[in-house]
């Protein structure tokens, strides 16, 4: 009954296939609007909505129609199940009528499905399954996902299999814990450098605010694009990802569909200082230069293109609008707003103050800050690294154990994670 994907997993012999339905039924339970929300998050699975600060959707106004969740219970968020938008629930709560809640029957062990339809396999077929829905989601219509086949292995397999799996993947999660801390204390360096040298630039030559220097403003336009990065010379949007911790990322788009209408006049260019105009408080008014001949990438409605008179160094602008200085005055106004998602204006910007420095002076200050962020880049790229290989080996890990390819009978699971600390 495998289909897809799934027909090149070739699971132990007394291993069976199910579909989805006879091993965990949808569920419909309604009418409990006082219960605690939840929200499935792609790294986390299903949580308590209030334990996450990054949750940009508003709840609707009749509770009493979200499902209800109860421990074990499978969530799907149907539009970002392809991406691993799913998980089982550990908590009672209830979640959007937009998801789909699946409880599994006594032959099931939740866990094992949690880690089961998060492996590389289902996660393939999951996406193939899904149909894209416009501007940027895929819908996993329920007529599909009920079908699709489940690995089943004996019960006390699949408690096995999760206890192995709940004990290795915490490991590697605790290993990247502690990488991920390391790259925050880089982080924090750096800005301690960059604060140093643009506050010691500002007692010499004092402020001017930022509208001095600026000849425009202007944000794009954000149509109608597909789900997936442009390839080639197609033309694609930026997706707002694309400016990030003072970098520009051009890989960071959408592909723009073949019959959507091109602006040419939103076309951004080596050289442009970019802004992003809405995020959370924390990451809003994060500033970039494109230092990359680009072509046929647009300015999204969400991100600021500006302009500066001739004289002025757009790297010097956004090393200083990323100092303290200016994030301070962000965040002042980004805490009178929404705390899920702000959105900044053009006056905003022009009234950020910034040290009145020759060009000469400018340029001096952007050396001084790269040669004092070399050390660290280079430790951040090697950390980057590690991060991306154990996030591949925790994958590898649980896609082998899932499908039987790795005997726990006999494996620890440390030749997946090993080499890595």
């Amino acid at each position: 009954m495998t289909s897809g994907v799934l027909q090149s997993v070739t699971p132990p012999r007394e291993w069976s296939w199910k579909s989805l339905w006879s091993v965990a039924p949808r569920v419909k339970e309604i009418g409990q609007p006082d219960a605690r929300p939840l929200s499935v998050f792609l790294d986390a699975g299903v949580v308590p909505r209030d334990s996450r600060s990054d949750n940009h959707n508003q709840l609707g106004e009749d509770l009493s129609r979200y499902l209800v969740v109860r421990p074990g219970d499978i969530v799907f968020n149907k539009l970002r199940t392809w991406q691993g938008g799913l998980g089982v629930s550990r908590h009672s709560g209830i979640v959007s009528p937009a998801y789909y809640v699946c409880r599994p029957t006594v032959d099931i062990e939740p866990r094992f499905m949690h880690y089961l339809l998060r492996s590389t396999p289902y996660l393939a077929e999951l996406t193939r399954i899904s149909k894209w829905m416009p501007p940027s989601q895929f819908d996993t219509p329920w007529e599909l996902l009920r079908t699709l086949p489940i690995l089943v292995p004996p019960l006390m397999e699949q408690r096995r299999i999760a206890d192995f799996l709940d004990a290795e993947t915490a490991r590697v999660d605790r290993i990247y814990a502690r990488q991920t801390a390391v790259l925050q204390k880089l982080d924090e360096h750096d800005r301690a450098v960059r604060d140093q040298l643009v506050d010691q630039l500002v007692c010499e030559v004092g402020e001017i605010p930022l509208r001095r220097w600026i000849t425009r403003i202007e944000q794009g336009v954000s149509p109608q694009c597909e789900g997936v990065p442009r390839v080639g010379d197609d033309w694609g949007v930026l997706k707002l990802s694309a400016v990030k911790g003072g970098f520009f990322n051009g890989s960071e788009n959408k592909r723009l569909p073949d019959h959507a209408k091109v602006r040419p006049e939103y076309e951004v260019r080596r050289g442009d200082l970019l802004v992003t105009r809405a995020n959370t408080p924390a990451l809003v008014g994060d500033a970039a230069v494109v230092n990359e001949e680009v072509k046929h990438l647009l300015l999204p409605d969400l991100i600021y293109r500006v302009g500066l008179v001739q004289g002025v160094d757009a790297e010097f602008v956004a090393q200083v609008v990323l100092s303290s200085r200016v994030r301070q005055l962000i965040e002042a106004v980004a805490r009178g707003s929404s705390q899920s998602m702000v959105k900044i204006r053009g006056e905003d910007i022009k009234s950020w103050l910034v040290p009145a420095a020759s060009l000469s002076q400018q340029k001096s200050l952007v050396r001084e800050i790269m040669l004092g962020l070399q050390s660290t880049n280079r430790l951040k790229g090697a950390v980057r690294r590690s991060l991306a290989v154990l996030a591949e080996r925790r994958q590898a890990l649980i896609t082998a154990t899932v499908t039987g390819q790795l005997d726990i009978s006999t494996a620890s699971g440390r030749g997946v994670t090993d080499g890595v600390s």
